[in-house]
């Protein structure tokens, strides 16, 4: 989301994590996704980081006037744990220490529409995807937990505009990741 705001085009290269090519791996040791290389040869392969390149590069909305690091790191640390503790071995403790997450998520969302400040930014954007999965796991039990703004927030930048434009179905293909074009 961060690359088509700040306007760089990329080729998506859509890869099965059960069979990861060696392309992948030659240039991101870890074999993980993202994986993003840039035009001098220089690999991001974290989603923060690349989101921070592509902001550098051009920030017309602003984002990165709405980071909470503290949140984000939040995010990425013990909820990611918990996210995939419940969605890969559903592990119902790990979904009840998420919902406290969901929960200040929710207190947040009392003071404005977004994570940071009343547009959707840097912040709100690294979290959603994170939340997104924990949602999907049981959806019919995350509608069902008292988290209305937070609901009203994933499904404002699930419907929005940028998420339709870059959730387009990637080819596929096992030879390369993606490139970026230069900004």
């Amino acid at each position: 989301m961060a690359l088509h705001i700040a306007g760089i085009r990329v080729d998506v290269i859509e890869v099965a994590l059960g069979n990861k090519p060696e392309a992948l791996r030659r240039v991101s040791p870890k074999a993980t996704v993202p994986v993003l290389v840039l035009g001098d040869g220089t690999v991001l392969d974290e989603c923060l980081d690349i989101m921070r390149w592509s902001l550098a590069a051009a920030d017309p909305e602003q984002w990165l006037d709405a980071v909470d690091a503290g949140l984000i790191a939040q995010c990425d640390g013990a909820f990611k744990r918990d996210l995939d503790a419940w969605k890969y071995r559903r592990d119902g403790g790990a979904r009840e220490a998420g919902l406290v997450f969901l929960a200040g998520l929710e207190a947040r969302l009392t003071v404005s529409p977004s994570l940071c400040r009343g547009a959707h930014g840097f912040t709100d954007i690294a979290v959603m995807p994170f939340v997104r999965q924990f949602a999907a796991v049981d959806r019919a039990w995350f509608e069902a937990q008292p988290l209305a703004l937070v609901r009203r927030w994933l499904d404002a930048l699930e419907t929005s505009a940028l998420f339709a434009a870059v959730m387009l179905k990637p080819k596929r293909a096992a030879h390369s990741p993606g490139r970026a074009a230069a900004p």
